[in-house]
């Protein structure tokens, strides 16, 4: 991990768990773990708890507009318009055909017959007929982020995969931060795995 990218992201977390100038209210958002909002000196965030990272990602990729930047373990789609990973796919599309840039970084493992590579082989060619680049990672290092850097500027981090599982049904714990400064570090970490 780049230690600048680890030291902030450590120090942030800090700042967050120790309540130094930060606040709690409940969000609006109606969702059976109700997140959190906070803010510290280096950044603004949210926590995001099981579907409701579906519901504020889907957002963020809809106002995207310059960029978006995602390294995922694992990106599960079906071809089902209704599955909420599916919903992602065609909201990243769309950002394609608005003019944004979108680079997608998905885990490759060394047996070309798990479910890891199927999965993200099949959700790489949707991805490429709507015009994404896709990179996979080197078949030799497990790629296990699960990060979004949207126009340079917001940052998801956590533990949902894009599955139907993760964004639906699974308890996950998330967050998106609101700082240029993590998104550049974040961006630095994420395209080094595209290498």
């Amino acid at each position: 991990m780049n230690r600048g990218f680890a030291k902030t992201f450590i120090i942030s977390i800090l700042f967050v768990f120790t309540s130094l100038g930060i606040s709690f209210p409940p969000s609006t958002a109606s969702s059976s773990s109700p997140s959190r909002e906070f803010e510290t000196n280096i950044c603004r965030g949210r926590l995001l708890a099981d579907d409701e990272y579906f519901k504020v990602i889907k957002e963020a990729l809809e106002g995207a507009q310059s960029e978006i930047v995602m390294s995922c373990f694992l990106f599960k789609t079906n071809g089902y318009t209704s599955s909420y990973p599916d919903i992602l796919l065609s909201r990243l599309i769309a950002a394609v055909k608005r003019g944004v840039r979108v680079k997608i970084i998905l885990e490759r493992d060394t047996n070309p017959n798990s479910m890891i590579n199927r999965n993200n082989r099949e959700t790489a060619e949707r991805l490429r007929r709507g015009g994404i680049e896709v990179i996979f990672d080197s078949p030799k290092t497990t790629t296990h982020t699960k990060v979004a850097v949207i126009d340079r500027r917001y940052v998801f981090l956590g533990s949902h995969n894009l599955t139907s599982s993760a964004l639906k049904y699974n308890h996950e714990l998330s967050f998106v931060i609101d700082s240029h400064e993590m998104a550049r570090e974040a961006l630095d970490y994420v395209n080094e795995l595209g290498r």
